[in-house]
């Protein structure tokens, strides 16, 4: 299917970036680019406000590399990056790849067994580390079966680099020269591992950069702001590199409890998102007009809004300059993915100026393979498929919902070390997602849910709670919600908002047979349950469902 590229993006810019096989490579072009202009703001470590050029940032990363190579990390080595959101832990990053080594990012929030499971399975040479993560360089050097022979604290950064640059003045241009090939490994991501031990996913430089340019040639943005964990590989392609080949600078937010603050001083025009940000930006508007006694007022307001649309006139901005003040006045568009996003907010934020730019992806294919475009957006869907990869529904039901199946330069090499797994994922050339969903005559893709997730019931009859979640979300007091089969029935357990609606447990009853109206019978809600705290999550905030995880919190 033919892709509707933006208007204002330079046919002239998506020819040139199509020619890239490697990370080096944009980098480089993306120094070349940028100059001296500021790349990125960040806080140091007195939390004081700090900047870098591109051409400073390119400066860092090569005395980093050049240093690598000094103690042996010289091309092919992996080196394990355990730290908090810095741009220490960008440099590091930056400074693996374009020494032509394998960068292995990973999750803080992961215990000292977890961590050391990785290193030890994905047989890290090195691995940087900071203050906060010290406790995982401990345990992984009390590991007996260790791999990693150099350990970098990034509080020592400063006098690495100086080394470093010594050294290229010197003539060692090792780590600047290293030839680096489009198939070379550039990554290896473990997944969540909730079922079992995690799977070590091997990206090459040309996935990545596929995946980059696809989504750049289709998308523009501005400046932004970064709060999601740079371990995850949305941030990259949203951030890290996009960034490169726009020219474009962005600040490292240094915790998401700050995001607001931070919005309103470095005034994004854009930022990458999960949608448990987008519904806590979009409720906290509502509140903030309940509390101050303007709900009506804003209603009133999005009603004439919404009519003068209609009719070819767009006031939204200026009729919602509070709102999109208190967001830093410049935000035009949020990318979001990373879990399902109800279409509520989808439109909501829309209703108010703001672009929701839904999009859908996975680890394994460097992330993303769907987004809608600026331009060419429908609600409720993921959005086309990427020009670096294309999909299709197997095996679709009568409703034509199946698995979906992605083919492209941007799906991974495999599963590290892992061949069973591998031939598991793969039927031929296709990656089977484990993802149901279905598309329209357009080629837009409707995400359903997850094949592990799906409710099989005696009936032979298959349900997604995700399907049934996000029409219980849109009930006004319902915080958060979850669905699953419990003695073949389906059951919703929710975390209500009674501050604000003392009453949502009474009402939650009748609302919920109002919501079972709306569905197949197969799919109705028959069991309810309300708990008194929020769902536990995953490091990437996503509600937990493995019900033994449950069984052991109440057990504890």
């Amino acid at each position: 299917m033919k892709k509707k590229l933006l208007n204002d993006i330079d046919p002239a810019f998506v020819e040139e970036i199509k020619k890239f096989r490697t990370l080096k490579e944009i980098i480089e072009y993306g120094t070349k680019k940028g100059g001296d202009k500021r790349q990125f703001i960040f806080l140091d470590a007195n939390k004081k406000v700090d900047e870098r050029s591109f051409n400073q940032t390119w400066d860092e990363i090569t005395a980093l590399g050049t240093y690598y190579y000094l103690n042996g990390i010289d091309g092919g080595k992996k080196v394990a990056i355990i730290a908090e959101n810095s741009y220490e832990w960008i440099v590091s990053y930056y400074a693996t790849l374009i020494g032509g080594n394998i960068a292995v990012p990973m999750d803080i929030k992961l215990t000292d067994a977890e961590i050391v499971s990785q290193l030890v399975r994905g047989g890290c040479d090195a691995m940087i580390y900071c203050d906060a993560t010290a406790h995982f360089a401990d345990a992984v050097k009390a590991d007996e079966n260790n791999p990693v022979k150099e350990f970098y604290n990034v509080s020592d950064f400063p006098e690495y680099k100086e080394k470093g640059r010594q050294a290229i003045k010197a003539g060692d241009t090792r780590c600047i020269d290293a030839e680096v090939k489009a198939d070379d490994l550039a990554c290896i991501v473990y997944t969540s591992g909730t079922t079992g031990l995690s799977k070590g996913v091997m990206l090459s430089h040309y996935n990545i950069t596929s995946n980059v340019t696809a989504s750049c040639s289709v998308q523009k943005g501005e400046h932004a702001i970064g709060f999601l964990p740079l371990n995850h590989t949305f941030c990259w392609v949203g951030a890290l590199f996009s960034g490169y080949l726009l020219a474009e600078w962005g600040y490292i937010c240094d915790g998401i409890k700050d995001l607001q603050k931070d919005m309103q001083t470095y005034k994004p025009q854009n930022f990458s998102a999960v949608p448990l940000v987008v519904n806590t930006i979009y409720d906290r508007i509502w509140r903030t007009a309940k509390k101050t006694g303007q709900t009506e007022k804003l209603k009133k307001g999005l009603k004439i809004s919404k009519f003068l649309y209609k009719h070819g006139i767009d006031v939204r901005r200026k009729l919602f300059k509070t709102i999109i003040d208190n967001l830093g006045g410049e935000l035009e568009f949020i990318i979001c993915g990373g879990a399902n996003l109800d279409p509520k907010y989808e439109q909501g934020m829309n209703d108010f100026g703001i672009q929701i730019i839904n999009g859908y992806g996975m680890t394994e294919c460097s992330p993303a393979i769907t987004v809608n475009l600026r331009d060419h957006v429908r609600f409720g869907s993921v959005g086309q498929a990427l020009p670096c990869n294309e999909i299709k529904i197997m095996y679709p039901d009568e409703f034509g919902v199946g698995e979906i199946y992605v083919r492209g330069t941007n799906v991974m090499q495999g599963y590290y070390n892992d061949p069973e797994a591998t031939a598991e994922a793969f039927d031929g050339e296709w990656l089977r997602t484990g993802d149901y969903g279905k598309m329209d005559e357009d080629g837009y893709l409707y995400f359903v849910g997850r094949k592990k997730n799906l409710i099989v019931l005696t009936n032979g009859k298959n349900v997604s709670p995700e399907e049934i979640e996000d029409k219980l979300i849109c009930i006004d007091y319902v915080s958060e919600v979850l669905v699953y089969q419990e003695n073949d029935k389906i059951t919703a357990e929710f975390f209500l908002n009674t501050e604000e609606y003392p009453d949502a447990a009474d009402r939650l009853r009748d609302d919920v047979h109002n919501v079972n109206e709306t569905l197949p019978k197969f799919k109705r809600v028959t069991s309810i349950k309300v708990r008194d705290t929020e769902f536990p999550k995953t490091t990437t905030m996503k509600i937990i469902r493995d019900r033994s995880y449950y069984e052991n919190e109440n057990k504890s």
